[in-house]
Parts: structure tokens; sequence; C-alpha cells
């Protein structure tokens, strides 16, 4: 059984994108999945000074370990005037700091989604740049438009031809773990 985290790169507490994360861990066959809440993972506004007089906030080597550890990571980014949310960023500062290979080279599956027409595509674009630049899979991204109109908490993706695209971007992501 494959270890998969997943979550959405949002501090919502009704966020989409942690919907969206959750549901496309569900679809992962034989896998056991932990949904991390970013909230859960809050830590000081990252800043050299900060990590050489104080070190690494404790809950950044927590959440070193849990990525350490699993087998694939699905993340789904909220986006923010056109780029990370700040939760994510800064969570993303601190982390980075460790490794070079921020993800410890595992298999991903970046998604985005939001209520307009092109459903979290800048900050998809700009994170599959980044993450995709020092990682040794092909990471398969998506991003679901119209968040109300073609998601469903209980079906999932209810709009067929996003569900085609979903489904074999999850197939490349299911593939290399």
């Amino acid at each position: 059984m494959k270890k998969i985290i997943a979550f959405g790169a949002s501090s919502s507490i009704h966020s989409i994108n942690k919907k969206l994360a959750t549901y496309a861990a569900s679809c992962v066959p034989n896998a056991q999945v932990t949904v991390l809440d970013l909230n859960d993972y809050e830590m000081p506004i990252f800043s050299v000074d900060r990590q050489n007089n104080d070190g690494f906030p404790d809950l950044a080597y927590d959440l070193k370990q849990l990525l350490t550890d699993t087998d694939g990571i699905i993340i789904s980014f909220a986006e923010h005037n056109s780029s990370y949310a700040a939760a994510f960023k800064n969570i993303f500062d601190w982390i980075s700091r460790f490794t070079v290979d921020i993800w410890y080279s595992k298999p991903m599956f970046l998604l985005a989604t939001n209520n307009g027409e092109r459903g979290g595509k800048t900050v998809l674009e700009q994170a599959h740049n980044r993450i995709a630049r020092k990682n040794p899979f092909d990471i398969p991204h998506f991003s679901l438009p119209y968040f109300s109109k073609t998601f469903d908490e209980h079906q999932g993706i209810t709009d067929d031809a996003l569900k085609t695209q979903f489904q074999n971007a999850l197939a490349v992501f299911v593939k290399q773990l």
C-alpha cells in the first residue's frame, strides 16, 4: 500500500483546493492517504535572520518527516493575486532550507481550482515550473475551472471532459508511485 500526502495550499478552513486534493487522493488505488491542513503547520514568517537566531520551527521538522516518509504528494494550489497563498509560501520557504530536493524526489500530482474560467492556471503553472525543476518524475498537473459548477463533494468532478483530463493526469501520477 502506497502512502500519499495530500493538501490544499491554502489556509482557508473551507478550502476548495483541500477538497480537490482530498478527492484526487481518494482516487489513488490501494493508498493510505494522509490529508494535511496547512493551518496545522503555521510557523513564524520565514527570514534568514530568524533561522540563524532561532533555528527551524518544530513544525518544519514535522512536515519534513512526513514528506520523507511518503510515497507520493498531491497538492492543490489556491491562487492569491496570481501566485501562491501566503500560508503555503511561508511553509515552502521554511522547508526549502533543509535540502535542495525540497520534495524528496517523490512523485507528485499538482492541482489548482477556483470559481473562475482559468481554474487557478497561473499559480499552477508557477508551481509546476518550480517543482518540476528539481524532481526526476514527470509531474502531471490539472486545473479545475468553475469549481462550484464542476465539482460535487459526493461525485467528484461532474464535467465529463474535465473528468477525463483529470483521470489522464492522475494515471501518470499513479504509474510513478
